[in-house]
């Protein structure tokens, strides 16, 4: 093992009780992460309790065990393992209940694999963040390979919503050999992925009215840049209204660039209190959506990124994430 597989041994091994910690975006890696380390933890005795600052978006809860995740830290713990995420920008719940002060208090490892990365956390004993990873739930599976923690069918069901949510059902180009590796062994342990699938889709099924709405966005898309960019704004009001029933992103962003011509698209959400948010993803070969969200505050991977803006007008936030994305695809496509 090295250095910092030592260190977050170490930290497991002297603690009895552990807080897994997302961030404030859930998604599957986040949550499979957290669920395969609950399971994994406690198969070695320890107590485990799993932290969101926000309520798991309902796409999610066809995973067994999302219903476990709290939004207010316990009283008493040892340490805590970040998953999914290295920065402070993404912890704003706990910094804002006074609760990140607490936290920072106690030994705490980060486990990611995003490379594009601000705010680093300043308090974690250590990083472990191999961006070369399709996903955290496969660093996971690696480092319980190497310090030889036990991996079950429930654990490996965590680790695989979590590969397969970050590579897109291993269609994107964070699938590298050793993903398929992995997923080959996880389910050799048990895991069925066809029922997995089907719990999927059941849960993502949409009621008529998003069906319906899901036209109205389609029909109100933008295309700029000769048709490479598809972008699309969600106003409060439809945040309101339609988001408890289904994300407005991922309803449309598979049809945005399923549109021939299409490299980059971008949802973006205002809110009524001026704060903006982006959701990039990006078709194969036009890789520029971390360096996009970077330069907005924000990060994530190549083809699937993000980010927050406050303070700032929605019409300059939108402005300039167009004018900077036409200028990296300009660049990838014209290096001269």
């Amino acid at each position: 093992m090295n250095d910092k597989t030592n260190i977050l041994k170490a930290i497991v091994d002297a603690a009895e009780h552990i807080v897994v910690v997302q961030a404030d975006n859930p998604d599957g890696d986040s949550l499979g992460s957290a669920l395969a380390l609950e399971h994994i933890l406690s198969d070695i005795g320890k107590q485990v309790t799993l932290y969101c600052g926000v309520d798991m978006p309902g796409y999610l809860q066809y995973l067994h065990g999302w219903d476990r995740v709290q939004n207010q830290l316990p009283r008493k713990f040892d340490a805590s393992i970040i998953v999914d995420a290295s920065t402070l920008s993404l912890l704003e719940k706990l910094q804002a209940s006074g609760e990140l002060g607490w936290l920072s208090t106690k030994p705490c490892a980060v486990l990611d694999h995003h490379e594009k990365v601000e705010k680093i956390v300043p308090f974690a004993k250590v990083i472990i963040n191999e961006y070369t990873r399709s996903s955290t739930g496969e660093l996971i599976y690696t480092l319980a390979e190497e310090i030889r923690w036990p991996v079950s069918a429930q654990a490996g069901e965590g680790l695989m919503t979590a590969i397969l949510g970050d590579t897109q059902g291993l269609s994107n180009q964070l699938a590298s050999a050793d993903t398929y590796r992995i997923m080959g062994e996880l389910v050799a342990l048990g895991v069925d992925r066809p029922a997995l699938e089907e719990r999927r889709r059941e849960l993502s099924k949409m009621p008529a009215t998003i069906y319906n709405y899901k036209g109205t966005l389609l029909q109100r898309t933008a295309f700029v840049d000769d048709g490479r960019i598809a972008v699309i704004t969600i106003p409060q009001s439809e945040i309101n209204t339609f988001s408890p029933l289904y994300n407005p992103a991922p309803l449309v962003q598979g049809d945005m660039l399923q549109t021939i011509g299409v490299q980059v698209a971008i949802v973006l959400k205002h809110y009524a209190d001026g704060k903006v948010t982006g959701a990039i993803r990006c078709n194969p070969g036009f890789g520029v959506g971390a360096e996009l969200a970077e330069h907005l505050g924000g990060g994530g991977h190549a083809y699937a990124s993000g980010f927050k803006v406050t303070g700032k007008a929605y019409a300059d936030v939108r402005a300039d994430c167009l004018s900077y994305c036409q200028e990296l695809l300009h660049t990838l496509t014209d290096p001269k």
